[in-house]
């Protein structure tokens, strides 16, 4: 089990930015996939992106491909998503997300297995 605590949530205009971090404790860190999921009032918790173990291959859902980019910083143990160019529809709580097993795939399908607390991100129009 990884620990997970998300930060950078916020209020924010349509077609402004936020920065999500996601801080873990763990000595497996920088062996795991790991992921951003947002859950909607009212709507099922989605797969939003994805980034490998190494950084070097990430997956995005296509509602934020362009907008959104995710980056992991291994030794600071911290997974990030850049939001640009945010819309109304993106308001949701984001959750980050740790595989569950080491050096596996960074896609939608990924067992992850520990997640945060959330973190509120709200857009106005």
């Amino acid at each position: 089990q990884v620990h997970l605590v998300e930060s950078g949530g916020g209020l924010v205009q349509a077609g402004g930015s936020l920065r999500l971090s996601c801080a873990a404790s763990g000595r497996t860190f920088s062996s795991l996939a790991m992921g951003w999921f947002r859950q909607a009032p009212g709507k099922e918790r989605e797969f939003v992106s994805a980034i490998s173990w190494s950084g070097t291959s990430t997956y995005y859902t296509d509602s934020v491909k362009g907008r959104f980019t995710i980056y992991r910083d291994n030794p600071k143990k911290t997974v990030y998503l850049q939001m640009n160019s945010l819309k109304p529809e993106d308001t949701a709580v984001y959750y980050c997300a740790a595989a569950n097993s080491p050096y596996g795939p960074a896609v939608p399908s990924t067992d992850f297995g520990s997640w945060g607390q959330g973190t509120q991100v709200t857009v106005s129009s």
